[in-house]
């Protein structure tokens, strides 16, 4: 079973301070085609999420300006995190219990990165499809 080290290694995830713009954020996810943006202080230090259902629900949906609402008034504050020594099906387990596609990777209280769904294999997506049908037959 992998790590989740092995995933972010070498890995440059999305960071924007929270004073950032949402038109921003949305430009830089669209850059790096991904869904999430981290919402870090200068020293990496992780302070929200910001993810594309957070432009739709929080943004679009209530008719705020992009150009003109910051991350952090939008943002998912203080999101659940997992240490980069953890097993992937643990960050796919806290993923599925929370109902959310992304966890942010944090080590000594910093961002070192964050992991998707799209992230993990087929043997530790199955693991996590085996493991939820025996918590439903019990």
């Amino acid at each position: 079973m992998r790590k989740i080290a092995d995933i972010v290694r070498n890995q440059d995830p999305v960071m924007l301070p929270p004073y950032a713009s949402v038109i921003e954020a949305c430009r830089q996810m669209r850059e790096r085609r991904v869904g999430a943006v981290l919402v870090t202080d200068q020293e990496r230090r992780l302070i929200g999420i910001f993810t594309g259902r957070d432009a739709v629900h929080r943004v679009l949906a209530e008719g705020k300006d992009a150009a003109n609402t910051s991350l952090a008034e939008v943002m998912t504050p203080d999101p659940k995190t997992l240490p980069p020594g953890k097993l992937a099906i643990e960050a796919l387990r806290l993923m599925e219990d929370g109902r959310h596609r992304h966890v942010p990777i944090v080590e000594d209280g910093r961002v070192v990165g964050i992991v998707s769904r799209f992230d993990f294999s087929g043997v530790e997506l199955d693991r996590l499809d085996e493991e939820t049908g025996l918590w439903e037959r019990i």
